[in-house]
């Protein structure tokens, strides 16, 4: 039924439960399953090696504008169909663009898996592109920006990423800007999808209640005769990011406060040293920050840290958000617990308990289909093996306080973070953040 299938061999059911296997078809298509028991439901979907970080400063949004327009209909369905597909079945269907990636994903119950597979397959394979959509979607992204300017606490992620990594594409907006999304042309969308939309490029998954073999069968028939193409290249190296801070002008009730700097990428050794940090710094009521920014002095309602992977590098970030005046009190406080952890570490009664934090949070959310399809996906788009969940727990637990204490001493110092605060220009507020 499909075209040059290579099995990878026997299927792995780690001591979790998980149920995992892998085929690459014959046009280089990866093909994902991971069974889990006691589900009637199934997560599935498509992931295409393209986004904003593989464009270049003209074409910025055009990977995002490509997702928008699939959508706008195919050689099989008008935008209508597409829409009652699924939702006729009572499933769901979405799509996103990430900066490494381009994902369609569906949720169905697991009689509806093969139409699920066949929707994805038609707006992957068959977009029409036309002409006449082109204007209106581009109407639509535009009020998408809109949307992000007149969020400040979104505003001022898409501005300390631009600056932070100095004009490399993993600083670039996802959305693109009203200038380079309306210079996007038709023949643009189209050599995007011939050249990027291939099989080498994509990955096809599902988890839930789902039979491999019978997934592997769905999944050449309609993804077996894709072109092979060639290979997405890879990301250039960011470099050094710039440290210090900065502020910008904004007509808003508060000041909005992103810290940040690089980190080590999706497969580096430090990956879940780098988790535990996040979580203990701003994870949640009991993290540091919220502790001493929120509880103890009352300087925010919003406070949090974050932690993001890319291919070639990544990014640990805190977010606060604080009245005007109050900006140079919240910035110094977020400054000296960044301190004290780069410093000291975590002490091992701390370290204990944030990592039970981490691995409940992990497997509680994995209990969801969508979530371990998402995993899944990660795995085989960032060429790396896959480990099961109790697996992942040991390397959780493996993480040492000398692996923090390293790990924290290089990306948490103060002065090699860069801050950019985004609020009103009042007196005794936000320039004194500088």
């Amino acid at each position: 039924m499909h075209r040059g299938k290579t099995d990878s061999g026997v299927t792995r059911r780690p001591a979790g439960g998980e149920a995992y296997r892998a085929t690459r078809l014959g046009n280089g298509v990866r093909v994902l399953t991971e069974s889990m028991r006691g589900v009637r439901s199934v997560a599935v979907g498509a992931w295409v090696r393209q986004g904003s970080a593989l464009e270049s400063a003209e074409m910025m949004g055009a990977s995002h504008l490509l997702e928008h327009m699939v959508f706008r209909g195919t050689e099989n369905r008008s935008r209508r169909e597409i829409a009652l597909a699924l939702e006729s079945l009572g499933g769901s269907l979405n799509a996103y663009t990430s900066r490494e990636h381009t994902g369609y994903e569906a949720r169905v119950l697991s009689d509806h898996l093969p139409q699920a597979a066949e929707v994805i397959s038609d707006l992957v394979r068959n977009p029409l592109l036309a002409e006449s959509d082109l204007g209106r979607e581009k109407e639509v992204v535009g009020e998408e920006i809109a949307a992000v300017e007149d969020t400040p606490d979104d505003l001022v992620f898409e501005l300390h990423g631009d600056r932070m990594w100095g004009g490399h594409p993993y600083g670039y907006s996802i959305l693109g800007t009203r200038d380079t999304v309306g210079a996007i042309t038709r023949e643009d969308l189209a050599a995007l999808h011939r050249t990027s939309y291939v099989g080498t490029n994509l990955v096809v998954a599902a988890a839930g209640c789902v039979e491999h073999n019978a997934f592997v069968d769905l999944a050449g028939e309609w993804f077996g005769y894709i072109e092979a193409g060639r290979e997405a290249p890879a990301v250039a190296d960011p470099g050094e990011v710039r440290p210090g801070t900065d502020r910008v002008a904004r007509d808003s009730s508060q000041v909005h406060i992103v810290l940040g700097r690089d980190t080590p990428g999706h497969a580096h050794d430090d990956r879940y040293a780098l988790i535990l940090l996040s979580a203990a710094l701003g994870g949640g009521m009991s993290s540091r920050l919220f502790q001493r920014v929120r509880e103890e002095l009352a300087l925010a309602y919003s406070v949090y840290a974050y932690q993001s992977f890319f291919a070639r590098a990544g990014v640990l970030g805190i977010y606060v958000g604080t009245r005007p005046a109050w900006a140079p009190a919240a910035l110094n406080a977020v400054r000296e617990v960044c301190r004290d952890v780069a410093t000291e570490g975590l002490a091992p009664d701390e370290l204990a308990r944030i990592k039970e934090q981490v691995k409940g949070q992990l497997m509680l959310a994995l209990e969801a289909p969508g979530a371990r399809l998402h995993r899944l996906a990660g795995f085989a788009l960032h060429g790396e093996p896959f480990a099961g969940l109790d697996e992942v727990q040991g390397m959780i637990d493996a993480v040492s306080g000398c692996d923090i204490v390293r790990v924290a001493g290089e990306v948490l110092d103060p002065e090699r973070l860069y801050a950019l605060c985004l609020g009103p220009d009042e007196p005794n507020g936000m320039e004194s953040c500088l």
